[in-house]
């Protein structure tokens, strides 16, 4: 039996992040240059991003170069460019069957000129699909995403655009990339490291976890099924006793579907 068989379609996480990993050493064991890893990995990227838009996710987010990747050596780096610059080419055709939003999150103007152009078509592209929002962390790095918050909004209050008792959780969040996105609610590692690694830090703050000992290049369809289940047998209090907390998220559903209602209605 399928894991996708004992999921509730009805009680799916708004925001999954994967942070994709284990990429060189899927290619260790095979005794195959690390770029093997990176090049095999992109049929988890596609399987990925298939099942999440087959399931009706609204947001998965996929850490692919953190801000501290570019220490790699320079040969694997360039690497890692081409293969963005080919998954951006090949995997189009994914997204729009898919009816796939993307967008970029990080910081893009450090990216080699020959990236930004098919980073703009992929942009420009799926700009008017109303699918699944897939977020792609390019030269990313949580600590870095924060300081450029800090930077913008102390502008404005240097300024005298915003005085600084104003400033507070959401305005923090309406600074960052992820910007008028739900919070991630389900974090995904592979290759059995547990730890964030810099990634969406702050948005994390009440997301769950879960990690798995399979390497990315392994990681299917199935594999996420999994987690997904893993994900529904946990009892999310975000704070609160359990108690108010399923008073909370009834309360949550209702205004949901009167709000769905209305807009019917309307």
């Amino acid at each position: 039996m399928s894991y996708l068989d004992k999921i509730d379609l009805q009680a799916l996480p708004m925001h999954v992040g994967i942070i994709m990993d284990g990429n060189g050493r899927w290619a260790a064991k095979r005794h195959l240059p690390r770029a093997h890893g990176h090049r095999n990995a992109v049929k988890a990227v596609r399987a990925s991003v298939e099942t999440a838009a087959e399931l009706g996710l609204n947001v998965l987010t996929l850490y692919a170069f953190s801000t501290e990747n570019w220490q790699r050596p320079k040969k694997e780096v360039s690497a890692l460019m081409e293969l963005f610059y080919e998954f951006l080419e090949k995997e189009l055709h994914t997204m729009l069957d898919n009816n796939v939003r993307f967008q970029l999150i990080g910081d893009r103007d450090k990216l080699p000129d020959f990236l930004q152009k098919r980073l703009s078509n992929a942009l420009d592209s799926t700009s008017a699909n109303t699918g699944l929002l897939l977020n792609l962390a390019l030269n990313y790095g949580g600590r870095d995403e924060i300081a450029r918050a800090v930077r913008k909004i102390s502008t404005s209050v240097k300024k005298g655009d915003l005085q600084p008792e104003k400033i507070d959780e959401a305005l923090i969040s309406a600074n960052t990339y992820t910007a008028g996105q739900p919070d991630p609610d389900l974090i995904i590692r592979t290759s059995g490291e547990l730890r964030l690694s810099n990634f969406l830090i702050w948005q994390a703050a009440y997301a769950e976890y879960y990690f798995t000992e399979v390497l990315w290049p392994d990681f299917t369809k199935e594999e996420l099924y999994k987690a997904l289940f893993e994900f529904q047998s946990r009892k999310r209090r975000m704070g609160r006793t359990t108690t108010s907390a399923v008073i909370s998220k009834t309360k949550k559903h209702v205004s949901h579907i009167v709000s769905d209602k209305s807009k019917k209605t309307a």
